[in-house]
């Protein structure tokens, strides 16, 4: 751990991928998920999605104690301004990643920081080119890797980001997830 500090960190995610990003950042914390719908309004910005969505699931938890830190998350993929969430089944991974293939996208990640003084939200952005994908590398993705739980239906740290991710801009850990220098920063303000 980086250094003892008096706040009860919450992650409020079951992402493992969060969860492993935060715990790198030298932080002590317990994960507790609750169960929110994932909808937003259908005009919103595409670009605002993420932070409504971080303020959703942290308006899901009450925290009673000074030393409460919560950390809500969400991230979406965003081609052709649409919103691209997770797939619902493997039909539907096959349309996302047949969009994103040969393309630009952005990677926005929103988060948000509460405690029971405060709250404040930010967002990280991250533009993703990808390489073009065949039907069967797209087929092949799909059925060994399960991208099921994944925006964008892929995982920038497994195959489909070795073979097809040219370059981003931005931060690496914001497409896994969580943007771990930002938040870092931000963090250091509750502590």
């Amino acid at each position: 751990m980086l250094s003892k500090s008096d706040k009860h960190i919450i992650l409020g995610s079951g992402s493992p991928r969060r969860k492993e990003l935060l715990a790198m950042l030298g932080f002590e914390f317990e994960v507790t998920v609750k169960e929110v719908q994932e909808t937003y309004p259908a005009k919103m910005d595409p670009s605002q999605v993420p932070v409504f969505l971080a303020q959703k699931k942290a308006a899901a938890f009450k925290l009673e104690h000074a030393s409460d830190l919560l950390i809500t998350a969400d991230t979406v993929v965003i081609c052709d301004n649409e919103v691209l969430g997770k797939p619902e089944n493997e039909n539907h991974a096959f349309e996302i990643l047949r969009k994103l293939a040969g393309k630009m996208h952005t990677v926005v990640t929103g988060v948000n920081l509460q405690s029971v003084e405060k709250s404040h939200s930010f967002s990280e952005r991250t533009e993703v080119y990808f390489s073009a994908l065949s039907d069967d590398e797209i087929r092949f993705y799909i059925r060994e890797f399960r991208p099921f739980d994944k925006a964008g239906a892929y995982g920038i740290q497994d195959w489909i980001g070795l073979r097809a991710i040219s370059r981003i801009n931005g931060s690496y850990t914001n497409v896994v997830g969580l943007p771990t220098e930002k938040l870092y920063q931000e963090i250091q303000s509750y502590l």
